[in-house]
């Protein structure tokens, strides 16, 4: 069957219409309506579904999304060095990993050939549940759906997740300001491993993309998945990072480059009161805590301009001191610090 002929048999048999826009212009605007085909009407053999997602797409007034694929191996061959990278996700009882509780573990462990940023070979997949001891919010369970009966009695396979550890380069996780602290509450080990994070370290903005926002970025490569479960958006965060990107470079690509790398983090210290929208509109946060307001850099570079734009904005140029803390991967996104030094503008 061509593709002509697969666009005219979905046309028949859903009544879209694509090719027929003068029929379609005479009608009044009450009688035009969706056809609803009943399943038994439509064909049997396994490859209609995509014929019919094949002709959907071929029109300009339609977008089909796909069920994510779950790969489990990668058929790249490596030509040098390869780099452990752990896809992490959890699900939580709440949003204070002081307080609150990890009740579904994921990884997904993958070799990336260190010289391109693909991914290769078999993928190991772990993923459990723990009862947090403690009752799971209505909330929690209507987004999860993860509920008290479900959780009773589990926990992590510690040996297995310690085994993934062990051999593991680097972790990497969608949110890992989020996700880091949880997870070296519950297993020192995870303090002892460097952390990306695919959502802070890579520039999607930049890449054209509207949000970064897990379902999002991969509903803009046509794939849709069954969200705020561990294991399943682990799978949807290692298709999203092995995706082509404008730079030519995969998401991990970036990853790997990135966690060699130091970031800082700046405090206005001691800023004028009036400067607060200034600093505000710059995309700087209030720490309530420490009452300053503070913001990432990603290189020596962006620190320096940052500090001159300080100082002649927001400090007028009189002499002022703010605070720099130097994170690398082995403390970012924990709740550790960094190296703290005092710089003079």
């Amino acid at each position: 069957m061509n593709d002509a002929d697969a666009h005219a048999m979905v046309t028949r048999q859903l009544g879209f219409g694509f090719d027929d826009a003068a029929a379609a212009s005479q009608a009044p605007p009450s009688k035009i309506r969706k056809s609803k085909v009943p399943a038994a009407a439509l064909p049997a053999t396994p490859t209609e579904p995509e014929v019919m997602a094949r002709a959907l797409e071929a029109h300009a007034d339609y977008r089909v999304l796909r069920r994510l694929p779950v790969v489990t191996h990668f058929a790249h061959q490596p030509a040098g060095k390869v780099t452990r990278v752990l896809i992490l996700d959890t699900e939580t009882t709440g949003l204070d990993a002081s307080r609150d509780r990890i009740m579904e573990l994921a990884l997904l462990g993958v070799d990336v050939d260190t010289a391109t940023g693909l991914p290769t070979g078999v993928v190991e997949v772990y993923d459990g549940l723990e009862d947090p001891v403690m009752p799971i919010p209505l909330e929690i369970q209507q987004i999860t759906g993860i509920t008290d009966e479900m959780v009773r009695g589990h926990k992590l396979d510690e040996q297995r997740v310690a085994a993934m550890l062990a051999g593991a380069d680097l972790v990497v996780a969608h949110n890992a300001g989020f996700d880091r602290p949880f997870a070296e509450a519950r297993l020192a080990q995870f303090a002892q491993l460097p952390w990306a994070c695919s959502f802070a370290d890579l520039d999607w903005k930049k890449e054209g993309r509207s949000s970064a926002k897990l379902t999002q970025l991969t509903m803009e490569l046509g794939w849709f998945y069954d969200a705020h479960r561990a294991e399943m958006d682990c799978h949807a965060l290692l298709a999203v990072l092995t995706s082509p990107r404008s730079s030519g470079q995969t998401g991990l690509a970036h990853l790997l480059a990135a966690c060699r790398q130091p970031s800082y983090r700046l405090q206005a210290t001691a800023a004028p009161f009036d400067a607060k929208d200034l600093l505000k509109a710059r995309a700087y946060r209030w720490d309530g805590a420490q009452k300053v307001w503070h913001t990432r850099l990603g290189d020596a570079a962006s620190l320096q301009a940052e500090c001159d734009w300080l100082k002649e904005a927001v400090y007028a140029n009189r002499p002022a001191q703010v605070r720099v803390e130097c994170l690398d991967a082995a403390t970012r996104y924990s709740n550790r610090p960094g190296q703290i030094q005092s710089r003079t503008l």
